[in-house]
């Protein structure tokens, strides 16, 4: 095991601690999904059909892969704030292990996260209706995209300098990034330009890629996406993921080493 990955695990485990003891914010991030769940499911989407529930839970579990931003942001900038970062400074570990650990805890909450949202799903009436492969893969491709999020968060919390700026940046992005997608309704119920931004959106290729790999159909009214990214979601979806990383991963290293010279 490499020093950075080492000291990473540590950190990771020192955030969970932090979030076993102070769960507060787990907490309310999950009653607000699942609020969300039963008000779209059974207000909202009321006169969708029987199979609407089954076409949320997956845009559901997209929402919260994008929500680990928010976790990230504000995380790193707290402890930026309360000076925990210089005390890792000061240190002889890895200068990206601090990130590495902060990342990595944050997808730990995520995965803990899409596990209860599930569970709920499932009272609701969804299911899962493919192979059991199918559905790994769905929920690897879940925590991959939670991840490469997750860096785009890193390195927003590293620029700002207050943790109210952290918050409302972490937050500021991320709702409009997620309701203009295909996770609630499909994108060609949408009028332009957020019909486009919808079908190229890398969320809307997520849920509809883990909706194939689930084996939930939309409802029968719903108009059938077109596209290159709606024919190629998976490949379109990857593709984001790999290109997140490729960008965020040396941006918030770069970042961290710069406040550490």
């Amino acid at each position: 095991m490499t020093e950075a990955a080492r000291s990473g695990s540590i950190i990771t485990g020192r955030n969970l601690l932090h979030i076993w003891r102070e769960p507060g914010a787990l907490i309310s991030h999950l009653c607000t999904s699942i609020m969300f769940v039963v008000l779209f499911a059974f207000v909202i989407g009321g006169g969708l059909g029987a199979l609407y529930p089954e076409y949320l839970i997956p845009g559901m579990l997209g929402q919260n892969a994008v929500f680990v931003n928010i976790y990230t942001t504000v995380g790193i900038a707290y402890d930026m704030e309360k000076g925990i970062v210089d005390r890792f400074r000061s240190l002889p570990i890895s200068r990206t292990a601090v990130i590495i650990g902060r990342t990595s805890s944050d997808l730990a909450a995520t995965a803990m996260n899409i596990a209860l949202l599930s569970l709920c799903g499932l009272a609701i009436g969804w299911r899962i209706r493919s192979d059991f492969l199918s559905a790994v893969a769905a929920y690897g491709l879940l925590l991959l995209f939670a991840f490469a999020i997750s860096w785009v968060g890193a390195y927003i919390g590293l620029r700002c300098k207050r943790l109210e700026s952290a918050q409302s940046l972490g937050i500021m992005w991320v709702f409009p990034f997620t309701f203009v997608s295909s996770a609630l309704v499909g994108s060609q119920y949408m009028i332009q330009p957020f019909k486009t931004l919808a079908e190229w959106s890398p969320l809307t290729a997520l849920c509809d890629t883990i909706r194939d790999l689930f084996g939930n159909p939309a409802p029968k009214d719903f108009p059938e996406a077109t596209g290159w990214a709606a024919q190629h979601s998976a490949l379109y979806l990857i593709l984001w993921c790999v290109a997140l990383l490729a960008v965020f991963v040396p941006l918030t290293t770069r970042r961290y080493r710069t406040l550490s010279g």
